[in-house]
């Protein structure tokens, strides 16, 4: 009897505890938003959204707290019941390159104790242009280099995800290179031979664009620096010189000058 009694004592408790819980955590309510919306902003009306009475938030001390600690980036408005931002947003700041980016932020009712969790969904902009590590990039490429000889080039970064990431890669207009990508390999391929005697320095620039609407870009210059190869011979000035000396010149008189030239 008096283990039946000890059992009936624990599932009393555990109901308690559920209804407690029930009654404390009531539902969750989420919302999308885009980042760098502007302060004051209305998010949604979360008294609607959840069946509040608008007249007793101000009764039950309704505020709006993180779950984490951490800042909190919307605020409630007692006499409307609106959700509305109160910090700037920044999904790069807050998320990096994740794909999805959720804030956690809850709404309390004192009076009798209420929590509802906020779920605030942000979705990206196109607020960040692609960048590439350095301004210029010098390569030097041997004149002997074999037509379809490639030279990879760092890519492009973007702090924005999805389309508003880097989407395409373009080469302005040349004599000697195209462009190749394959995903996010960039490479400079030779099209045409090079010949350091015609051109010792090619001037390119390559641009990266991403998806936004309108898109933004950014560029990059590459110096190539055109290598001699030993592919030309010395050629002399005359194919034949004529001279004239008389049989009793001194030793070490000069009889002819030649003259020979290397495009090398």
């Amino acid at each position: 009897m008096a283990l039946k009694r000890k059992r009936s004592v624990s599932q009393t408790g555990i109901v308690a505890f559920f209804v407690f819980w029930m009654h404390f955590a009531i539902g969750d309510v989420s919302y999308s938003l885009p980042e760098e919306i502007k302060r004051g902003s209305v998010i949604g009306n979360i008294v609607k959204d959840i069946g509040l009475a608008t007249g007793k938030l101000s009764l039950r001390k309704a505020r709006i707290d993180t779950e984490d600690n951490s800042k909190r980036y919307c605020d409630i408005n007692l006499s409307t019941g609106d959700l509305i931002v109160s910090e700037r947003i920044d999904r790069e700041a807050l998320c990096g390159d994740k794909a999805s980016c959720v804030m956690k932020q809850e709404l309390v009712l004192e009076s009798p104790m209420e929590l509802h969790r906020i779920s605030l969904h942000v979705q990206d902009v196109n607020d960040n242009s692609p960048l590439f590590n350095e301004d210029l990039v010098k390569i030097e490429i041997q004149e002997s280099a074999d037509r379809g000889a490639r030279f990879l080039i760092e890519e492009a970064r973007d702090a924005d995800v999805g389309q508003n990431a880097v989407q395409r890669y373009s080469l302005r207009e040349n004599e000697h290179f195209k462009l190749s990508v394959d995903g996010n390999t960039v490479e400079l391929v030779l099209d045409k031979e090079l010949d350091r005697e015609n051109k010792e320095a090619i001037n390119l620039i390559v641009t990266a664009m991403d998806g936004g609407s309108p898109p933004k870009s950014g560029t990059v210059g590459i110096h190539v620096t055109v290598l001699d190869a030993n592919d030309n011979a010395p050629v002399f000035s005359q194919v034949v010189y004529e001279a004239s000396v008389q049989e009793n010149v001194p030793l070490d008189t000069v009889v002819v000058t030649v003259h020979a030239t290397d495009a090398d």
